[in-house]
C-alpha cells in the first residue's frame, strides 16, 4: 500500500485521500483484462466450434455421396457404366463414360475445375463428389465408391463397398414352401401362389405339399421365404424374414402332415420371422449365357467365359484346372451379334474326339475360367452355331447307350421318365471336385452334383451353382430283389455328401435326386446359400441325407461371378470406412509423394 502512495504521489498526505482513486484505477484495469481475456476465449471458440462443425458436415456429405450413388443404382442398373475415367480412384475401370443430356451428374466432377453435387435441402455450402470403382463388378458383383464431402475448408473421404442385394443374402431362400409341382403332379392354378394369396391351406389334407422345417433342422444362417412357413422341431440361429404380410402370426405351427406342432426355436428376442417386401426370382438363367459371348460391352472390359452345349460332365482339380467332357460342343464361345458365329478358344477345350479334346473319353483339361462363367445350354435344333438337327442326334430319355458322358449308370433304375433325367440334347451340367478358383457353373437345363464339390481354399475360392431347372444331389438307385417285391438300393458305395457353394434353381428347386430310395446316405453338409423356386425334399423316412446347412459369410459382401440377380433389384452397403481425403479445398487431387491418392 505504501508503493501505491507513492506510485500516485499520495505520501505528501498525512491521511488516506486519493486512495479509493488508486483502488478503482486498479479493479478498472483487472476487470479490462479480464473482458479482453474473456473476448478472445469466446472468439477462439466461435472459430473452434465452426471448424468443427465443418468437419462433422463434410463427413456427412461424404455419406450423402455414397447413398446417392447407391439410389441411382437401385433405380437404374445400368448405371455402372457411367463414372469418370479421369478420376485417379477409377483408374482401373475401363469403360467407364459420363452420363449426359438430363442425367449429367455434377458429383462425377474432379480436379479444380470440376463440378461438386450439393447436399440435397442444405444451404448450398455442403457439397459431396464420388468416384467409381467398377473393375470388379463383373467378377464379384461389388462396386467401390469413393465419396468425398466438402463443407468449408473441411474435406473428407469415405470408401463404400456397395453389392446388389440378392437370394445370396440368405443361407436358405424359397419362393414357395411347397414341393415342385412337376414332382407331385398337382394343379399349378391352384398350388402355386403363396399362402398369403389364397393357395389351399388345409390342415386336414397338404393339398399342394407344403414342406415344414421339423426334424431338428438347423438353419444356421440368414433365411427367407416370399411365403409363409410351415415351422416345427427347427432351430434357426439368425435372421429369419417372411413376405407374409400379416399383421398377426406370420408363420404356421403346422407339420408336413397337417398336424399342430411345437419345438420352434429362434434368435434371442425374436418370436417369429419379420415381415420384409417379396424378392422376385428370375424365370430363367438364359440371361448368364451373355457371359460367355463375344462383341458385348462387357467384353470391352473382360473376358468371355466358356459355352458347352448338350450334357457335359465337369470335374474341378485341386491344381486349378477342370476336366471336361461335352462331345455335342462345336463353338466355346459364340458372337453376340450374330449366334451362327464363334469360336473354340483352347482355354476352354478344343471341340472334337481326338486326344485331349472335349469329346474324347478323358476329355480336356484347362484352367478354370478365373473369375468367369461357365454355361451349359440345350443343343439348339438351328440358327446357331452349336446346332445340331434331331435327326442328327435324336431327342431320347434315358438312353440305354447313355448320354455321351456317361449317365444313365449301368443298372441304373429310371423310377420315372417325367421329366427326364437324363436327356441326350439337354442342357445338363454335373459336377464335382475340388475348385481352386471363383467360378459360376449354369445349365439351362439340370445341374447334378455328382460328388463332394469342395473348395480347395475355404478363404479365397467361391462357386456358384445355377440351373434353370432343378439342382440335384446325384443319388442313383439300382433295383434289387426284396422278397416277392422290388427294392432300390444306392449304387453309389460312399455316404455322406458335402457341398461348397452359392447355389439357385431359378425355375424349380434344390433336391436329392430318388431322395425316398436307396436308404440312409450321411449327412448332406451345404456351405454356402441355397435359393430355389420351390421346397425340395433331401430326406423321406430313412432314406436320403440328414441336413447340414452353413452359410458363407463372405456372400454378405462378395458374389461368384456373374451370378444370378432378383428381377426387382436393390442395392446396398456392405461395408464403408472413412479414407485421407482424395480432394484438397480447391478440389485438386490430394497427392503424396506428387501422386493423386
Amino acid at each position: 500500500m505504501i508503493r501505491l502512495r507513492k506510485w500516485f504521489h499520495l505520501d505528501a498526505l498525512r491521511d488516506d485521500r486519493g486512495m479509493a482513486l488508486a483502488i478503482a484505477v486498479i479493479f478498472g484495469t483487472v476487470v479490462v483484462f479480464m473482458i479482453a481475456t474473456a473476448t478472445s476465449v469466446a472468439v477462439a471458440g466461435i472459430k473452434k466450434s465452426s471448424t468443427d462443425a465443418d468437419w462433422n458436415a463434410a463427413l456427412s456429405a461424404a455419406y450423402a455421396g455414397v447413398q446417392d450413388y447407391e439410389a441411382r443404382l437401385s433405380n437404374d442398373t445400368g448405371y455402372t457404366q457411367y463414372g469418370n475415367s479421369s478420376a485417379p480412384f477409377s483408374s482401373t475401370s475401363t469403360g467407364l463414360t459420363l452420363p449426359t443430356g438430363g442425367a449429367t451428374n455434377p458429383a462425377f466432377g474432379t480436379g479444380t475445375a470440376g463440378t461438386w453435387a450439393a447436399v440435397p435441402g442444405g444451404d448450398g455450402k455442403s457439397l459431396y463428389r464420388y468416384e467409381v470403382d467398377s473393375s470388379k463388378y463383373y467378377d464379384t458383383g461389388v462396386i467401390r465408391v469413393r465419396s468425398t464431402g466438402k463443407v468449408g475448408t473441411s474435406v473428407r473421404s469415405v470408401v463404400a463397398s456397395i453389392r446388389q442385394q440378392g437370394f445370396i443374402d440368405f443361407l436358405y431362400f424359397t419362393d414357395y414352401e411347397i414341393q415342385d409341382p412337376v414332382m407331385t403332379n398337382v394343379d399349378p392354378a391352384t398350388c402355386v401362389k403363396h399362402a398369403w394369396e389364397g393357395r389351399p391351406t388345409s390342415s386336414s389334407r397338404n393339398v399342394c405339399g407344403e414342406i415344414a422345417f421339423s426334424g431338428g433342422d438347423t438353419i444356421d444362417g440368414p433365411a427367407h421365404s416370399n411365403d409363409t412357413m410351415r415351422i416345427c422341431q427347427a432351430t434357426f440361429t439368425s435372421q429369419i424374414t417372411t413376405s407374409n404380410p400379416t399383421s398377426g402370426l406370420r408363420y404356421s405351427r403346422v407339420d408336413s402332415n397337417g398336424s399342430s406342432c411345437t419345438g420352434q426355436r429362434f434368435p434371442a428376442g425374436v418370436t417369429q420371422p419379420a415381415f420384409t417386401s417379396t424378392i422376385g426370382m428370375p424365370s430363367t438363367n438364359a440371361q448368364q449365357k451373355a457371359a460367355t459371348q463375344y462383341n458385348t460391352t462387357a467384353t470391352s472390359t473382360r473376358s468371355p467365359g466358356c459355352l458347352y452345349t448338350g450334357p457335359t460332365d465337369i470335374t474341378f482339380n485341386a491344381d486349378g484346372t477342370m476336366t471336361v467332357k461335352s462331345p455335342r460342343s462345336i463353338k466355346t464361345q459364340t458372337d453376340a451379334t450374330d449366334p451362327t458365329s464363334g469360336r473354340t478358344p483352347a482355354a476352354c477345350g478344343i471341340p472334337g474326339t481326338g486326344a485331349g479334346q472335349l469329346g474324347s473319353a478323358s476329355g480336356a483339361t484347362v484352367p478354370v475360367p478365373e473369375n468367369n462363367l461357365v454355361y451349359v445350354q440345350n443343343v439348339p435344333q438351328a440358327g446357331d452355331a452349336n446346332a445340331t438337327t434331331t435327326a442328327k442326334l435324336p431327342d431320347a430319355c434315358n438312353p440305354t447307350s447313355g448320354n455321351g458322358v456317361g449317365y444313365p449308370r449301368a443298372g441304373e433304375a429310371q423310377l420315372s421318365t417325367t421329366p427326364c433325367s437324363y436327356g441326350t440334347r439337354s442342357g445338363d451340367a454335373f459336377v464335382h471336385g475340388v475348385l481352386d478358383g471363383q467360378v459360376t457353373v449354369a445349365a439351362e437345363n439340370y445341374l447334378y452334383v455328382t460328388g463332394d464339390m469342395t473348395y480347395e481354399d475355404r478363404g479365397a475360392d467361391m462357386l456358384g451353382l445355377t440351373a434353370t431347372n432343378a439342382v440335384m444331389v446325384w443319388n442313383p438307385v439300382k433295383a434289387v430283389s426284396c422278397g416277392s417285391s422290388t427294392c432300390y438300393s444306392s449304387i453309389l458305395g460312399d455316404s455322406d455328401r458335402e457341398i461348397d457353394a452359392a447355389i439357385i434353381s431359378a425355375a424349380h428347386t434344390f433336391q436329392v435326386q430318388n431322395y425316398a430310395y436307396g436308404g440312409d446316405r450321411g449327412t448332406l453338409t451345404v456351405y454356402g446359400a441355397i435359393a430355389q423356386k420351390f421346397r425340395g425334399v433331401v430326406r423321406q423316412g430313412s432314406n436320403g441325407y440328414v441336413k447340414a446347412y452353413q452359410y458363407d459369410a463372405r456372400l454378405k459382401h462378395s458374389a461368384p461371378p456373374s451370378f444370378l440377380n432378383p428381377v426387382t433389384t436393390t442395392y446396398g452397403v456392405t461395408t464403408m470406412a472413412e479414407v485421407s481425403p482424395a480432394y484438397v479445398t480447391s478440389g485438386d487431387c490430394a497427392k503424396k509423394a506428387g501422386v493423386c491418392v
